[in-house]
């Protein structure tokens, strides 16, 4: 099975919760794929600024980029979804 990576982020999206996988530099020569969640802060043709939960602002090289995408899944927490019972496990229990 192969899959297509591809960036969907553009800089309308600023301000919206994303997803982004990149080769950040690991220790040595080598990238490491990575994975950073949050709100993007900021987007142009050079860089993507990502805010993460801890605060942290995390900088992306457009270059170094793999795939990237709004984060819609995510819209509201984990708790919330339950109590509205749109869990598979909620529809079990009633």
């Amino acid at each position: 099975m192969r899959f297509r990576l591809e960036v969907r982020l553009t800089p309308a999206d600023v301000g919206q919760r994303v997803v982004i996988r990149w080769r950040r530099p690991a220790p040595g020569d080598g990238d490491q794929i990575a994975d950073v969640l949050g709100i993007l802060e900021d987007a142009d043709a050079e860089s993507f600024a990502v805010r993460t939960s801890g605060g942290e602002l995390v900088l992306i090289p457009a270059g170094r980029t793999l795939a990237g995408k709004g984060d819609t899944a995510a819209a509201s927490p984990p708790a919330q979804r339950r109590a509205r019972g749109t869990g598979p496990w909620r529809r079990l229990m009633r």
